[in-house]
């Protein structure tokens, strides 16, 4: 398990809305002193500037940094793009993609999982948004901005929450309070300038199989606990997007999990924001991880179930108009 994640080069993806940030995150992660080289696909047509003293021109894929970065623009398909990277393995530690202010971050986060030769070679670690604190209730509350701002947090692993200076603390406790109503899984962590420690953003593993056990108890919340975590219900929000996880003490029979989530993703694959789960199988004594992207599934055996840990299966969906009790009920049916 941990042999084949030594192998696998680590992509962390920097998502966030217009103006939130992710280049001076970018700019500030290939210059600190960290003994790290990375590549880096940013993902825009044209010129880019990185530190303000380098340009990479639409005719450069590739340019290799004074600090030992790899910057390259993206043209055409990641696949080709991180195809062509991987002949220079062995060169840099780690890949960094940023998307557009626009983007929806799922389609980069399933070419990890459609394409053997790229899921071979390399793992999505994790998934940044850099959010902008002062502007993000409005980028939320304007509809032609809704859905990729509110997708873009929806989707993360944890959340940069920059410009935290320039908000009052009630405020602050607002958008915080929102985001969380988004996606509650998430790390938040308050930042100026993107100045958040780099330990909160590389490296994380928070969207590998090998590592997903490891963060089970920060995603997972359920019954009172779940509740008790939006207690102030005015601070809650209003939007479509919500999280609902589940467990189940009983064996899971694999024949019919796999049958109920086959049949939900081809029914609610494209409000299937993010899925992640933990699974007691039945005849097994290996922790098995499911993770999906809508339609994209992956999974796998982790390690031996502790003797002294209870067996019990776990799962999480963050999406768009989830029945969270048609889903419970669901899941339930997959107990042998």
């Amino acid at each position: 398990m941990s042999g084949l994640r030594e192998v696998k080069i680590p992509v962390t993806v920097l998502t966030g809305y217009l103006g939130a940030g992710k280049t001076t995150l970018l700019n500030r992660i290939l210059s600190e002193s960290h003994g790290k080289k990375y590549a880096v696909i940013v993902n825009e047509f044209g010129a880019i500037g990185i530190d303000n003293d380098l340009v990479v021109g639409a005719d450069e894929e590739i340019y290799e940094m004074n600090n030992g970065c790899v910057c390259c623009t993206v043209r055409g398909d990641l696949i080709r793009v991180i195809g062509g990277l991987m002949k220079r393995a062995g060169s840099f530690d780690g890949i960094l993609l940023e998307t557009t202010g626009l983007a929806d971050p799922a389609p980069v986060a399933q070419t990890f999982f459609v394409d053997e030769e790229i899921s071979g070679r390399v793992c999505l670690d994790s998934v940044i948004a850099v959010v902008d604190a002062y502007h993000i209730m409005s980028q939320l509350g304007a509809s032609e901005h809704h859905k990729e701002a509110e997708d873009q947090i929806a989707f993360a692993d944890a959340i940069l929450l920059n410009k935290v200076d320039l908000v009052s603390a009630e405020e602050l406790a607002r958008v915080e309070a929102t985001i969380s109503g988004i996606n509650e899984f998430a790390e938040i962590v308050r930042c100026e300038k993107c100045n958040a420690p780099l330990d909160k953003i590389m490296g994380r593993g928070s969207f590998d199989l090998d590592r997903i056990i490891a963060d089970a108890p920060g995603f997972l919340a359920a019954g009172e606990d779940e509740k008790a975590h939006h207690k102030d219900a005015a601070l809650r929000h209003d939007h479509s997007i919500s999280s609902v996880s589940m467990m189940l003490d009983s064996p899971i029979d694999i024949d019919k999990f796999e049958q109920w989530l086959g049949e939900l993703r081809s029914i609610k694959g494209q409000d299937l924001l993010r899925y992640k789960g933990i699974l007691d199988l039945a005849n097994s004594d290996k922790r098995f991880a499911v993770q999906g992207v809508h339609m994209m599934m992956d999974g796998g055996n982790l390690d031996v179930w502790p003797e002294d840990e209870k067996r019990q299966s776990r799962m999480v969906f963050i999406g768009r108009n989830l029945d969270e009790v048609a889903l419970r009920k669901s899941f339930e049916w997959c107990a042998l």
